[in-house]
């Protein structure tokens, strides 16, 4: 209560000063006011919304089962898939927080990773944690964990930035001499290694780093926990859970025949099942966009037909000369698939090869040669076919891959001269360069022009469009292309244009690669397990086509051992069906048939 005397307030509440007994004062009644209006509206209750607010607020304290995840409540705005949760929940409760997530490309290995350590950042379990992943990742994994699940990771810049609690780093980078020590003396509630298959031989630096790391839990993320050797999957089970699977001699006497191939399947199961989980494309629930295929043939200019058909002859000549030797001819075979992308790349090669030859020698002279055909060449019929067919999109996204620099160089000029905006992606670019051309990507740019290298670990789930400038000769290759765009997340059906150039190699690797072998409607473990079994067979793919291709005496016979080829594999992946259905010896390429239902082990 207030005298209504403004003026006179301060000095008749000094201390001491009695107040005049009349004096009029006014009471607040505003509160009164207040509760009455409410009364009101809500009876002699509080507001019902906010009475409601406070219950929800309570409700979401409780924890009804140990079993459930409650990183779930805190993320509103992301909804991950059921095997990305029945993945994190495998490994809280049946492997305590030490797993391999071994799922095929594609799947979201990172989304599962991710799940997992915000649900031990909820639980208060982890507060301290380094993730290595490969350079041109560092920045993804940062934004899909600040942007996913609200974790505040930070990218590694300087030496302080280790001192934060949740750090993404290559792992080149940790292991340096003005890093190492500093990290080696962390204790660290939890270590994510991303394409964790290059841990394979514990010969390495890299293996003995993360091996002396210490910390508490541990997740390892790779595609391909095995390729080649049983060792490879013994020594990358030791780093995550030492004597899981015994002593180097006791796995060997125990699961080994040979390097590839295993015995004792049950108990290596067993013993798999408590440490790796592997969700597979084929798996119930798990569904993606189609891949809508589409070969487009391009006719050579009469200039670039009499180029390709000049380096075959060279190349030809130099094979009968080396006397059949395979493997030094190799390296001359690129000459003609370069003729198939771009007069660029093939002039490179010959600068380098004219520099390694003897001053003295014929070959010289058959260098300028070609190289003076190369001049007759004004266009690249690819490229305009390239340029058609980004014209055609109306302006959506679209990646472009070719194996060459020189023709990703030249794809930039003759785009940005034509007014299309492109932007290269390739190895050798440091992480601030990468992540600064696939912000353009997402952003201004239309195409992205992407190398072998620079495609390894990208998501472009927001591109559906992709042009194959030239085509690798092993599947594998292409398949990794294709599931950088063909992944979780992609929301429309993936179209896939293969550029082929008529009455080249070219031609029939993409008749053997589409028609024989149908690789574009292949699971890619079960490529993997036919590529594998082929090896062992003869000579690796690569090889068996280029010795085809120096060796036939024209193009029906070429075509003819093809064919041949293409056979041989869907002969193999007969067998390899057949024995996946009589439950004879399982095949080494995949390991575990995901979350403990069923597992497969590659010969």
């Amino acid at each position: 209560m207030l005298p209504t005397d403004g003026a006179n307030q301060s000095e008749q509440l000094k201390p001491g000063k009695k107040l005049h007994p009349h004096a009029a004062f006014h009471v607040d009644r505003t509160w009164l006011e207040e509760l009455q209006n409410r009364t009101l509206r809500n009876g002699p209750w509080d507001d019902w919304t906010l009475f409601q607010l406070t219950v929800e607020a309570e409700q979401t304290k409780l924890v009804t089962s140990f079993d459930e995840l409650q990183c779930m409540r805190s993320l509103p705005a992301f909804e991950p898939m059921e095997h990305q949760i029945s993945t994190a929940r495998k490994v809280l409760h049946e492997m305590g927080g030490r797993a391999i997530l071994a799922d095929e490309v594609g799947l979201g290995k990172t989304i599962e990773a991710g799940l997992v350590l915000k649900e031990y950042l909820v639980r208060g379990l982890v507060r301290k944690v380094l993730i290595l992943v490969p350079a041109s990742l560092v920045l993804q994994w940062v934004r899909e964990l600040n942007t996913k699940f609200g974790i505040a990771a930070t990218a590694q810049r300087k030496h302080y930035s280790w001192q934060n609690d949740i750090v993404v780093a290559s792992i080149d980078t940790a292991k340096r001499e003005q890093h190492r020590d500093y990290l080696l003396n962390c204790d660290y509630d939890m270590l994510i290694i991303d394409e964790a298959h290059k841990l394979k031989n514990k010969k390495t630096t890299n293996y003995q780093f993360v091996q002396q790391l210490r910390k508490k839990y541990c997740l390892l993320l790779t595609a391909t926990p095995v390729q080649n050797d049983l060792d490879e999957l013994y020594n990358l089970i030791t780093l995550l859970k030492p004597g899981q699977l015994g002593g180097q001699s006791e796995f060997a006497a125990n699961f080994v025949v040979d390097k590839r191939l295993p015995k004792n399947e049950d108990q290596l199961q067993k013993a798999l099942s408590g440490v790796m989980i592997r969700n597979r494309r084929g798996d119930g629930g798990i569904s993606f966009t189609k891949r809508i295929v589409r070969n487009v043939t391009v006719e050579l200019s009469q200039e670039e037909k009499a180029l390709y058909d000049a380096v075959t002859a060279f190349v030809r000549e130099r094979y009968e000369e080396s006397g059949g030797d395979l493997m030094s001819a190799l390296s001359l075979v690129t000459l003609q698939r370069e003729v198939c992308s771009s007069r660029d790349a093939v002039f490179l090669t010959l600068v380098n090869l004219f520099k390694k030859t003897a001053e003295d020698s014929p070959v010289r002279a058959k260098i300028w040669e070609l190289v003076n055909v190369i001049k007759q060449i004004q266009s690249n019929s690819k490229g305009e076919k390239a340029l058609e067919l980004i014209r055609g999109m109306n302006d959506e996204k679209v990646i472009v891959f070719t194996e060459y620099r020189a023709s990703q160089e030249y794809l930039l000029q003759f785009f940005k001269q034509h007014g299309i905006h492109a932007v290269p992606y390739r190895g050798g670019m440091n992480r601030g360069k990468k992540d600064w051309m696939m912000d353009l990507f997402r952003g201004r740019a239309q195409v992205l022009i992407a190398t072998e290298a620079g495609g390894e670990g990208i998501n472009l789930q927001f591109c559906h469009q992709m042009i194959n400038f030239d085509l690798p000769w092993n599947p594998m290759r292409v398949e990794q292309r294709i599931g950088r765009v063909h992944r979780l997340g992609q929301e429309h059906d993936v179209r896939i244009y293969n550029l082929c150039t008529l009455g080249t190699i070219e031609e029939h690797i993409v008749h053997l690669l589409h028609e024989k072998i149908n690789l574009f409607e292949l699971v890619i473990g079960d490529l993997d397990d036919i590529m594998e079994r082929l090896e062992k067979e003869e000579q690796p793919l690569e090889q068996r086509l280029a010795k085809m291709l120096l060796e036939s005496s024209g193009d029906h016979e070429l075509r003819s051992r093809i064919d041949t080829l293409g056979s041989s594999i869907n002969r193999i992946r007969t067998e390899a069906q057949e024995e996946a259905r009589t439950a004879g010896t399982p095949p080494i390429g995949t390991i575990l048939d995901g979350l403990g239902r069923t597992v497969e082990v590659r010969p």
